[in-house]
């Protein structure tokens, strides 16, 4: 099996009727949906606390299919079969991440201009958000495959897996949420700078962290 092969199986799995992807999104809308409703309507309050819910929400809805990228295929037998088949941990990890970023953290940016409508945001954030969203997501992804490689053969390890990656994913909401508002305030944007460079070392360093995961709970 090839890496793209692995990766287009994926895809289908989690958009398949009842996959996580569709979960993703629908939660991503309910959570930031419930925020102008709770606020009420102070457009200026909603424009700014904007950056920051949308991004958080993102953040979590992407966590809610993290606990089965590699757990599904640890029960059924298939990691097993992938351990002695032609690709290394590090190409399954790297193909595990890309589906679930095509799945989940795509479809997520695709939708946050629309959820900003809610929220008032100013015409000049909407270029940092998606192109923050659109940088940052394959961090969520990235850093999501490690604790899911450390917690695929723990029971209920969906509830474990916030509590490890939460913390490392503070960055991301940090520089994304501060790309917005710098660009609403006109100012230089080195926030986004920022996240492409965590972004892009959480993505070229997680596959080895999660191949690391593996070979830990297949010899254990």
């Amino acid at each position: 099996m090839s890496l793209a092969t692995l990766a287009a199986r994926d895809v289908r799995l989690a958009t398949r009727a009842g996959g996580n992807a569709f979960l993703a999104l629908a939660f991503f809308a309910a959570s930031t949906t419930l925020v102008p409703l709770g606020i009420g309507a102070q457009l200026r309050l909603l424009g700014t606390v904007a950056p920051g819910i949308i991004w958080v929400c993102a953040v979590l809805a992407a966590l809610l299919s993290l606990d089965r990228l590699f757990q599904t295929d640890f029960e059924d037998g298939s990691l097993d079969l992938l351990a002695i088949g032609p690709l290394s941990f590090e190409a399954v990890a790297f193909a595990k991440i890309l589906a679930h970023w095509l799945t989940t953290g795509l479809p997520l940016t695709c939708l946050a201009p629309v959820i900003a409508l809610l929220f008032n945001l100013p015409a000049s954030g909407y270029m940092a958000l998606i192109a923050g969203l659109a940088i940052g997501t394959p961090a969520v992804s990235a850093i999501g495959a490690i604790g899911a490689s450390l917690t695929m053969s723990i029971r209920r390890g969906g509830l474990i897996l916030p509590l490890l990656i939460l913390p490392l994913l503070a960055p991301v909401v940090i520089f994304g949420a501060g790309a917005v508002t710098a660009a609403i305030q006109g100012g230089a944007n080195g926030a986004l700078l920022l996240l492409a460079a965590f972004s892009l070392a959480a993505v070229l360093l997680s596959p080895f962290a999660a191949a690391a995961g593996l070979r830990l709970n297949l010899h254990a």
